[in-house]
């Protein structure tokens, strides 16, 4: 196929999972992130690099945030949540820090091809992204012609961007009020 049979492909298929979130789980999600004294992230792979950039906006907000197994990232204690974005909801090392937290009190919160995975059974907010991914066949409906789980890490970085837009509507906050607390050792 030529680029320009393509090049809508992926903006078509991500247009059709994001259909599909449900609105009063992303509001869950949102409300469990205003509840929580920090907020945790943690994913693997792109998955991961996602959850990164929504750790880099959380803290835009002044909400304390960290991301999983960096340096500097404290100790989760109770009161704290954890997010994961996960398309399988299975990943091993994920599913220990999920019980981790669990362990301590913690809260966590799920972005998940699979409703029913064993991390999302640990879960206080749970939101389903029916994308298509070869680790998560399960909870998937829409088909995708992007290798791999392309198609769920385009939409969960294009869903923890609209929970932020819904934070800030929530809160007030200002993008003006975010852009002081950018990094300014460019």
């Amino acid at each position: 196929m030529s680029y320009e049979q393509i090049r809508f492909a992926a903006v078509e298929e991500l247009r059709s999972v994001i259909a599909l979130v449900s609105a009063e789980e992303m509001s869950r999600l949102a409300s469990a992130i205003r509840a929580a004294r920090g907020v945790f992230v943690a994913g693997a792979g792109r998955s991961g690099l996602a959850m990164r950039g929504f750790a880099m906006r959380l803290m835009h907000m002044g909400i304390p945030t960290w991301v999983v197994g960096d340096v500097t990232t404290p100790a989760l204690k109770a009161r704290d949540l954890l997010v994961v974005g996960s398309g399988s909801g299975s990943t091993s090392t994920l599913v220990a820090v999920a019980e981790q937290a669990r362990k301590r009190e913690g809260a966590v919160a799920l972005l998940t091809i699979d409703p029913e995975s064993p991390i999302a059974k640990m879960a206080t907010a749970v939101v389903r992204v029916p994308a298509m991914s070869p680790k998560a066949l399960a909870g998937s409906s829409v088909k995708s012609r992007q290798p791999m789980a392309t198609l769920f890490e385009q939409a969960l970085g294009v869903l923890l961007d609209s929970c932020i837009m819904l934070l800030m509507e929530e809160t007030g906050i200002s993008e003006q009020k975010m852009f002081e607390r950018h990094a300014n050792l460019e």
